[in-house]
């Protein structure tokens, strides 16, 4: 799975030669000193050195009535789920490519609505399985990860899907060092400074948008405030354009915009 991960995303993103790949993988099997007989669990092993190295897009979602148990149906997202129907838009949006996935990019699901607020499920691009581009597709994965007894610790739901409890506070602080992007109309144009950005961290609200409270938190975190156009865009359009935005630079730069993965996969 190591060799894979750097197959990916870390040899193409650094034109790191093959000749190389048995030696950085000894040295980083060294370096963090796995055990030989960890290295089949190399999904958990290698999970933290990957994403400290690799240059990362996360997107944060603010759900304030997304509901925070399963008990909702998936032929009615937008009413028994709290407008979850943005929520699975906003994960299609943010991951899939038109014959591929964007293996570095993570989502994160700011549930806050009823029964029990405070929940944060995470879909990892360069592990996820089992997940489509339609709305109920990713329902049914946010509605498994709900089915589990939510702790302080993050838990795996499916392949690539993780919950735990949490609040923005505890995002802003996992991100700290990062380029923190929080999406208004009246922001700064994206496009006159997208090509200054790395390892982004974009914030938005969902149909009611962002409250005075998590502006503050997310402007005292030091986030910027940026617009995607001059008029107010679904949440998921948002995405689709960061994304364009970035590609493009990347392109420019000579790297491969979104990382696709177009192979099979098991």
């Amino acid at each position: 799975m190591f060799a894979e991960v750097f197959d990916q995303t870390f040899l193409k993103k650094f034109a790191i030669k093959p000749c190389l790949q048995k030696f950085l993988i000894k040295l980083f099997l060294k370096k963090f000193a796995i055990k030989p007989c960890l290295q089949k669990f190399s999904k958990k092993a290698f999970y933290i050195p990957y994403v400290n190295i690799v240059p990362m897009r996360d997107i944060v979602i603010i759900g304030h009535k997304a509901k925070t148990d399963g008990s909702f149906s998936l032929n009615d997202l937008p009413g028994s789920a709290g407008r979850m129907d943005i929520l699975c838009r906003c994960v299609s949006s943010a991951l899939f490519l038109s014959f591929g996935m964007r293996r570095d990019v993570n989502v994160h699901l700011l549930l806050l609505g009823e029964p029990d607020p405070g929940k944060i499920i995470r879909f990892e691009g360069l592990h996820l399985r089992y997940l489509n581009p339609d709305e109920r597709s990713s329902g049914s994965l946010i509605q498994k990860a709900l089915q589990k007894d939510a702790t302080e610790q993050d838990i795996r739901s499916t392949p690539g899907v993780w919950i735990r409890r949490g609040d923005l506070g505890f995002l802003l602080s996992k991100f700290e060092g990062r380029t923190l992007l929080y999406l208004r109309e009246d922001g700064e144009d994206f496009r006159a400074i997208a090509s200054e950005i790395r390892d982004p961290v974009f914030i938005l609200g969902d149909h009611t948008g962002v409250t005075e409270e998590e502006e503050a938190q997310l402007l005292k975190a030091g986030a910027k405030v940026i617009s995607v156009g001059p008029i107010s865009l679904h949440s998921n359009h948002c995405i689709t354009l960061v994304h364009n935005e970035l590609d493009r630079v990347e392109a420019e730069r000579g790297e491969l915009p979104g990382e696709a993965d177009r192979r099979n996969e098991d």
